[in-house]
C-alpha cells in the first residue's frame, strides 16, 4: 500500500493532496510541519506511523536549503523512496534538486489533476527500486522476463514471440517458458499446436500462486524445448486476473526459467503495465504501415513519461516491404529510436502461422527466418559484448 509524507503548514496545499489521493492511489496521507528539518533523518522517521512511506512531499513552506539537505540524505539512506519538492520551478531550483535525489519539481499552485499524475509517477519509480533492492538483496539470479508488445494488433506480434521463444530454446533448452497475457483472444495455444490442460487462470489462483513447484505442473510442454502457459479459453476469465496477478506470476517464472516471454494484449492495459514494470527487455513490433507506426511512436512516448521502459529495447520492423512507400529510414524517424530487426515480408510466415509450427522450428530458409535469428541472437549471452553499432546497423529491404 502505497504511503505519501507532506511536510508542510500550508493547509490548503495538504488539502490538494489528500484530494489527489483520495479514490484514486491506495494509502494514506500524514503530514508533519515543517520544524521536524531540524532534527535528524531518524528522528523524522520515528514520528512516521504506519507502513514504510514511498513518496514524500517537501513544502510547500519548506526552505528550499533545508529540503535539499534532506533529499541527500535520503537519497542515500533511503534510495526506495521518491522525493517531490513543492517550489516555484526555476533552473536553478531544478538543476539542486536532480542533484539532491528529488524525483519532480511541482509549483505551489498545482492543481489536483498535476499532483495525481506526479505521485502516480513517484509510486512506480519507489515499487520498482523496491523490487531491485529485494533481488540484489536476496541474491538469487533471476531470468530475463521479455516483454513483447505493439500498440496495434495485426502486427504479427505472437508469431514473433512465438518464434523467439522456440529460437531461445536452441540457447537454453527447458528454460524458456512463453506466456500468453493476451487474455481474452491470445493464440500462442494455436500458434504452438498446443491442446493446454491447464491455462492461465489455474495458474493465478490456488497453490499454483504460492508454490513455483506447484506452477510448473499448471505449464504445457512444447517438443521444441519451451514451456507455454497459455491464456483461458474463455475470454470472460480475464476478468478474474488482476495486474497484481500478473506481477507474482512473473516473478515466480523469473525465478524458475532463464527467459520468460510475454506475449502481451495490444494496447498498455494493466496487465501490460505490470508486466513492463519487471520486464529486463522489451521487443516491440510494429508493421510497415502509417498507423502502425505512429501508435508505437505514441506507445515510447507514454511508457518514457511512466519510466516504464525496459533497460534492453528491441524494436522489430515486421511485414517489410520495399513496394509499401515507407523506407527504414523513414520508420526510424517517426518513431525516433533505431530500427533492430526487419522481418521481410513472406509466405513463409502466414503459412507456418496456419500450421502451427513456428519457422524457427525447422529449416527452411527465408529471408524472415533470417531476421528472426537476428533477433534471437540479441539474447544469447555470448553475444552481450557486441558493439551496439553492430546491434543497430542499417537493413535495406529487399
Amino acid at each position: 500500500m502505497s504511503r505519501f509524507i507532506a511536510i508542510t503548514a500550508v493547509r490548503d496545499f495538504e488539502g490538494r493532496i489528500r484530494q489527489a489521493i483520495t479514490g484514486a492511489l491506495h494509502g494514506d496521507l500524514q503530514t508533519l510541519p515543517p520544524a521536524v528539518l531540524q532534527a535528524g533523518t531518524d528522528d523524522i522517521f520515528k514520528q512516521l506511523t504506519g507502513a514504510p512511506p514511498e513518496v514524500i512531499i517537501l513544502g510547500p513552506g519548506v526552505h528550499p536549503d533545508d529540503a535539499f539537505k534532506l533529499a541527500t540524505v535520503i537519497d542515500l539512506q533511503y534510495p526506495e523512496i521518491s522525493l517531490l519538492m513543492v517550489a516555484e520551478p526555476s533552473t536553478d531550483i531544478v538543476l539542486k534538486a536532480m542533484h539532491a535525489g528529488i524525483r519532480d519539481v511541482v509549483a505551489p499552485e498545482a492543481d489536483i489533476n498535476e499532483l495525481r499524475v506526479l505521485l502516480e509517477r513517484a509510486c512506480l519509480a519507489s515499487a520498482s527500486r523496491r523490487r531491485g533492492m529485494q533481488a540484489t538483496e536476496s541474491g538469487q539470479e533471476r531470468g530475463r522476463v521479455i516483454a513483447v508488445m505493439s500498440p496495434k494488433g495485426g502486427v504479427g506480434k505472437t508469431t514473433v514471440a512465438t518464434n523467439l521463444a522456440i529460437g531461445l530454446a536452441t540457447l537454453a533448452p527447458m528454460s524458456v517458458v512463453i506466456v500468453d497475457l493476451d487474455l481474452q483472444f491470445g493464440d500462442v495455444a494455436s500458434g504452438l499446436m498446443l491442446e493446454p490442460e491447464h491455462s492461465i487462470t489455474e495458474a493465478v489462483h490456488g497453490s499454483a500462486a504460492q508454490d513455483s513447484m506447484v506452477l510448473k505442473a499448471f505449464l504445457t510442454v512444447h517438443p521444441a524445448g519451451i514451456y507455454a502457459l497459455c491464456a483461458p479459453q474463455k475470454p470472460s476469465d480475464s476478468d478474474y486476473i488482476t495486474a497484481d496477478h500478473v506481477t507474482r506470476l512473473l516473478n515466480q517464472l523469473a525465478t524458475e526459467f532463464k527467459y520468460v516471454v510475454v506475449d502481451t494484449a495490444p494496447g498498455l492495459g494493466e496487465h501490460c503495465l505490470a508486466t513492463l514494470e519487471l520486464a529486463t527487455d522489451g521487443v516491440w513490433v510494429c508493421g510497415m504501415d502509417v498507423p502502425s507506426i505512429r501508435g508505437l511512436r505514441k506507445c515510447f512516448s507514454v511508457l518514457k513519461e511512466l519510466q516504464l521502459l525496459p533497460q534492453g529495447r528491441h524494436t522489430v520492423l515486421n511485414f517489410a516491404d520495399r513496394k509499401s512507400g515507407l523506407s527504414v529510414q523513414d520508420v526510424e524517424a517517426t518513431i525516433g529510436v533505431p530500427i533492430d530487426t526487419v522481418i521481410p515480408r513472406s509466405r513463409t510466415l502466414p503459412y507456418s502461422t496456419n500450421r502451427g509450427i513456428p519457422v524457427l522450428q525447422g529449416t527452411a530458409r527465408d529471408s524472415a527466418i533470417k531476421g528472426l535469428r537476428k533477433l534471437v541472437q540479441r539474447f544469447d549471452p555470448r553475444l552481450e559484448s557486441t558493439p551496439q553499432n553492430k546491434l543497430h546497423r542499417r537493413v535495406v529491404v529487399s
